[in-house]
């Protein structure tokens, strides 16, 4: 019986946008055995992917509304549920897997949990389904543009960073889980920006701590100088920035896996060389966290089939040899206007969302609000 609620919980998580495959080991099921009790499990399968208020979650549960209270909240706080505050009232809903629940672990991370994790990435990251819905995006640190190029202000991290009301700065997820299995870098490990509600709910958590717009700004600076690339969650009005570097980074170590990274990235940017001016310095190949760039003779060469349009290439290049050239139209990826968005787009390229389930979910939640009262 027991075996039995766990698939359903991995299930439960599969139907989600980010997916959660089943695997011919099970490591999926030992990384929920490792993360909720059955309890919890029980009632996660309660949840949608709507937000929902208490009543609604407690009367499909079959609690009473105290006791739902007090178990929603702690499995939000453990980071297993996602919380939000509206009009003084907590309302709840089903999180994925990733980004989601494992980056909610990120401080009460273990070995075990990590080499579970190591394990089951390669299957939860799939880059098919990246290519046309990725959860990410990548944009420069710097507007290193060549004149003439329109900058969208979702393309630029600063003025992202200006336009959020609140926000909260978290340790990295992949650089502590490789720290602490003895594969750590030197690069900062304070480096991921939460923004708005996602700030609330990292910030109430102890996840984060609040910040202002001036030092995320200052964070920015830093990932520049370490050569880290900025990943916004894939939207026009983004919830996060992550600053990631090549050798913890799983979405770009995924990348690397793939013969053609340049065909999963969403990024409106690609470098361009000029050998006639590049002095060969090398700079650019230290820097370059997909090894897009590589010795030729007395210059270096770019291999644009790896070039994910970071611009931390072009942004300590003395010679001014590398450029950020916008893509041509027919090669841009559209932005979703919101994390909502690009979520539902996921679970369509997934399989997991017809054009009729949206409707299907709000009916069945107002129709389970309306009897919770």
């Amino acid at each position: 019986m027991a075996e039995e609620l766990w698939e359903r919980l991995r299930q439960h998580l599969d139907d989600l946008p980010g997916g959660y495959p089943a695997t011919t080991s099970g490591v999926e099921l030992r990384i929920l055995k490792r993360l909720f009790s059955e309890d919890e499990a029980e009632l996660a399968l309660k949840l949608t992917p709507m937000l929902e208020p208490v009543r609604v979650i407690a009367k499909r549960a079959g609690l009473d509304k105290e006791e739902a209270t007090e178990r929603l909240y702690d499995m939000s706080k453990k980071g297993l549920i996602y919380r939000i505050a509206r009009d003084g009232e907590n309302q709840y809903m089903a999180l994925q897997f990733v980004i989601g629940i494992w980056e909610f672990h990120v401080n009460d991370l273990d070995t075990g949990l990590i080499n579970d994790m190591n394990e089951y990435l390669p299957h939860l990251i799939n880059n098919e389904v990246w290519e046309q819905a990725p959860q990410l995006r990548t944009i420069p640190i710097n507007q290193d543009i060549a004149v003439g190029h329109e900058i969208m202000p979702y393309e630029q991290a600063d003025e992202i960073i200006r336009s959020r009301k609140r926000i909260a700065v978290a340790p990295c997820i992949c650089r502590k889980e490789h720290e602490m299995v003895g594969e750590g870098c030197d690069h900062p490990m304070e480096a991921c920006l939460v923004f708005n509600r996602g700030a609330d709910y990292y910030i109430e958590n102890g996840l984060g701590r609040e910040i202002d717009a001036e030092e995320a700004l200052e964070i920015l600076k830093k990932a520049d100088e370490s050569g880290l690339v900025l990943q916004p969650s894939n939207a026009r009005s983004p919830t996060n920035i992550c600053c990631c570097c090549g050798c913890c980074c799983q979405v770009l170590l995924s990348f690397k896996r793939h013969p053609e990274p340049a065909a999963l990235v969403s990024s409106p940017f690609i470098v361009a060389h000029e050998p006639e001016t590049c002095i060969g310095c090398e700079d650019c190949i230290e820097r370059c966290q997909m090894d897009a760039i590589v010795p030729d003779g007395e210059v270096v060469a770019v291999d644009l089939k790896m070039c994910i349009g970071c611009g931390l290439c072009v942004t300590t290049c003395p010679s001014g040899s590398l450029i950020l050239e916008r893509k041509p139209d027919e090669e841009q990826s559209e932005v979703p206007a919101t994390t909502v968005r690009n979520y539902m787009n996921m679970a369509r390229v997934r399989g997991k969302l017809k054009s009729t389930d949206v409707a299907m979910l709000a009916l069945r939640s107002a129709k389970d609000r309306l009897t919770a009262r």
